[in-house]
């Protein structure tokens, strides 16, 4: 499935400068005999290449499902949760863990309308604390649907220290396409309406534009 936003290569573009330096790098040792240090440097620019993988995918026809914006792990789901752009107590919050070994290009978890993007510089905690949602660094992206507002939020970690997207207010959404990553892992939170009913768990593996974390429910549907 190729993207809206041109980005369908297997190695994302952000990642490039990391891949030629490291091949240089080892091109050059292997030159001039250092073959240890030239397989150091291999090593690195497989697992930096592996790192910005950027696999095609396709999501499921299902109009009626949420998938997940990014790889990783679910690490919390929230009833009654406060959007950092939406607020609303009501929220279900989705909260996905990103370690080094995934891929770290976020796709849409739904199709809709963009509403508004808002980034906020922060703290770097570890993204596996619960405060991290408040106070690292974190991009927010509001999305209006027909069933109401998703806001998903792109949040730094320890290591991660940049956060990309590639899109502006007012683009459309197609469920499954990518729209950015987070360099060097971090976590990626969906805020959903009641209307959606959590069909994942705490501790589930989860592919980004693949894996169904909810669903609309019967009125969401009305």
């Amino acid at each position: 499935m190729n993207s809206r936003t041109g980005h369908f290569e297997p190695i994302a573009r952000e990642g490039l400068v990391f891949v030629g330096v490291s091949a240089i790098l080892a091109l050059a040792s292997w030159w001039s005999n250092y073959t240890w240090l030239s397989l150091v440097f291999l090593v690195i620019t497989v697992a930096v290449s592996s790192f910005f993988r950027n696999p095609a995918r396709q999501s499921p026809d299902d109009v009626t499902s949420v998938v997940s914006a990014a790889d990783g792990v679910v690490m919390e789901i929230m009833d009654n949760a406060e959007g950092p752009v939406l607020g609303n107590a009501g929220l279900t919050r989705v909260s996905v863990f990103m370690s080094i070994l995934n891929v770290h290009v976020n796709r849409w978890p739904f199709s809709g309308v963009i509403q508004k993007i808002s980034h906020r510089p922060g703290k770097f905690l570890d993204a596996r604390d619960p405060s991290s949602s408040i106070l690292n660094e974190n991009n927010s992206i509001v999305v209006n649907t027909d069933f109401g507002a998703i806001e998903i939020v792109q949040i730094a970690g320890q290591i991660a220290r940049r956060i990309v997207w590639w899109v502006r207010e007012g683009d459309p959404t197609i469920k499954g396409d990518r729209f950015g990553l987070i360099k060097f892992g971090s976590r990626v939170d969906i805020y959903m309406p009641k209307d959606f009913v959590i069909c994942t768990s705490v501790g589930s593996k989860v592919k980004a534009g693949v894996s169904v974390i909810a669903r609309l429910t019967s009125r969401g549907n009305q």
